[in-house]
């Protein structure tokens, strides 16, 4: 079918997305109904992958695939987060926001930019005339999605389980892919869009190689911004007092999921530079009280008899 306002579709979904976030933000404000953030922003990811497939009307192989695999995650997370939020009730992120609409506005603006920047990939294979044939970065791509969603899913679910089980209330998710890392889930939403720019690479040519800016911006804002800080500070004041979780933080991940046992005996270094063990992410956490009693020379001397 062509072009439709620039070749690559660039204009066609910023349009398409401010359009469809600022209808939700107009129910929000209007109703107050905060619940249907989360299913607007991932079903958002799904109109434009299928939007941008019709459109241009080529029907490759590669822009099947691609395409199904954003509307697999998109409508398996959006349905997934609608569901948890209507069992749960109000989301605790809007609590401030409510009554102040200009930050409102700016959640809103923020989502929006969120999801055209990381849809560029299938955004601009679904625009393209290339027609390479598969090769090994299409696989690579496909498995990376495949491994990340499959994570993301399961990580989702376990802690679904663990939180209405009302033995655990009160408690931090340590079960499952949990035990690995605090936050599987971010760690395979990560990945399978890592893995959709991969399987996007065999078509890109010249500036088109900028979207790689879509996992490079959702990376930089799970770590950084909207995701894992906000959810280690709110475990810290939950949890930060209580020597179990203490330990939990000091042995297990933030992201990347590494055995607990590997993981606690790591140096510090090693684990900022490699493992994004940021000091932002323990800024909340209480100090540890000092054991200023010194042992006595006799009671040393018992415990060296001991050992």
């Amino acid at each position: 079918m062509g072009t439709v306002l620039d070749s690559h579709f660039l204009a066609l979904t910023a349009i398409v997305t401010v359009a469809y976030q600022s209808l939700f933000f107009v129910i929000t404000a209007l109703l107050k109904f905060d619940k249907v953030t989360d299913f607007a922003g991932s079903t958002n990811f799904v109109i434009l992958a299928i939007l941008t497939l019709v459109v241009k009307g080529s029907w490759h192989f590669r822009q099947i695939v691609l395409s199904l695999l954003v509307v697999i995650w998109g409508l398996r997370l959006g349905l997934f987060l609608l569901m948890r939020i209507l069992q749960w009730g109000e989301d605790r992120r809007f609590d401030e926001m409510r009554a102040n609409l200009g930050k409102l506005a700016v959640f809103w603006i923020f989502q929006a930019v969120w999801v055209w920047t990381v849809s560029l990939p299938v955004t601009v294979v679904n625009s393209s005339n290339k027609t390479p044939s598969l090769q090994a970065a299409d696989f690579i791509g496909w498995i990376m999605w495949s491994i990340g969603f499959l994570v993301e899913a399961t990580a989702d679910q376990q802690k679904l389980v663990f939180k209405n089980s009302p033995q655990n209330r009160g408690k931090w998710c340590n079960v499952g892919l949990w035990k690995y890392t605090r936050h599987p889930n971010y760690f395979g939403e990560i990945f399978l869009w890592w893995g959709v720019f991969v399987a996007s690479t065999p078509v890109l040519d010249g500036a088109e190689w900028l979207v790689i800016l879509g996992p490079i911006f959702l990376t930089l804002l799970l770590l950084f911004l909207s995701g894992i800080p906000l959810l280690e500070e709110s475990a810290d004041k939950k949890y930060g007092n209580v020597d179990g979780y203490r330990l939990y933080k000091r042995s297990t991940s933030p992201l990347i999921p590494l055995p607990p046992v590997l993981y606690k005996n790591l140096p510090s270094w090693f684990k900022a530079t490699f493992l994004f063990e940021f000091p932002l992410y323990s800024r909340n956490l209480p100090q540890e009280p000092q054991n200023w009693c010194r042992a006595s020379p006799i009671e040393r001397s018992d415990e060296l008899k001991i050992g």
